[in-house]
């Protein structure tokens, strides 16, 4: 071999290394990431009690807060709590704003053609939320009322649906673009109902700043489970979560939390029977 073949012989195989080392630093894992930087970004609905919400010293807390906090403390990270309303979550993991999405979502299987999620970590029963001037005793009776819901949620799709099935000409339905807007039309007499988790509903009319609001029964709906959402290509964060998710439960941090912000003395299932998520 000539010594010009040499030289480029010898270029090239450095070029290749570099590109190799180049692949190997892109492909850096995001949960290697997390650990190396030790912070791990959560995003959290901070207008859904008591799930997410602002404390008395407007700091975020909540179920999902403290979730997080015990995420990054088993990462040996800090927590940091990106508020997230209803509408952007999904685009705000997408777009790598956040790390994880642990803000109540429910899972579907339209959400899941985008992100991934962990087996479920929370579960919901859906009520009916309206005004105590209104004459709604029950799910039924919203029927020829304005009504509303959160624009994208899984809650406005089966309300959306269950509505529709009325064939109601004298009823509208109204989308928000988050909670607390729903919550703010419904006192101010825009709509006459929505439905809502039992817990963040029964965390609104205790919180005395919506007197004018009550809790009239429960919507037929099914259970809402909802899970940790990833990007869909941190199959080892999301492997990393569902781990997570089930010593929070062997535990018994999932039933002390639920007890902490939820109340009650035994937290719902976390699957439907039958079947394994």
């Amino acid at each position: 071999m000539s010594r010009q073949s040499w030289g480029r012989g010898a270029l090239v195989s450095l070029v290749l290394a570099a590109f190799a080392g180049g692949s190997a630093a892109h492909a850096q894992s995001a949960l290697d990431k997390i650990v190396q930087s030790k912070t791990l970004r959560c995003g959290v609905q901070l207008d859904y009690p008591p799930a997410g919400f602002r404390n008395q010293k407007n700091e975020p807390d909540g179920y999902d807060v403290a979730y997080c906090k015990d995420m990054a403390k088993a990462l040996g990270a800090t927590a940091q709590i990106i508020e997230t309303p209803s509408s952007e979550r999904i685009p705000a993991l997408v777009s790598n704003r956040i790390d994880v999405l642990i803000a109540s979502a429910s899972i579907t299987t339209q959400r899941a053609l985008t992100v991934a999620f962990s087996q479920p970590y929370v579960s919901y029963t859906n009520v009916v939320l309206t005004r105590n001037d209104t004459g709604v005793e029950k799910f039924d009776d919203m029927k020829g009322r304005a009504i509303g819901g959160v624009t994208g949620t899984t809650t406005e799709q089966e309300l959306k649906s269950l509505y529709g099935a009325w064939k109601d000409a004298k009823g509208s339905y109204t989308g928000y673009g988050s909670e607390a807007e729903s919550y703010l039309a419904l006192t101010q007499g825009k709509i006459d109902g929505i439905i809502l988790g039992n817990a963040s509903a029964g965390a609104l009319v205790r919180s005395g700043q919506f007197p004018t609001l009550v809790i009239k029964g429960e919507a037929p709906t099914p259970a809402d489970l909802c899970g940790i959402a990833v990007r869909k290509d941190d199959r080892d964060l999301l492997s990393w979560v569902r781990v997570f998710v089930w010593s929070q439960v062997r535990t018994g941090r999932y039933k002390e939390l639920y007890s902490q912000y939820f109340g009650g003395s035994e937290p719902p299932s976390l699957s439907v029977p039958g079947v394994d998520f």
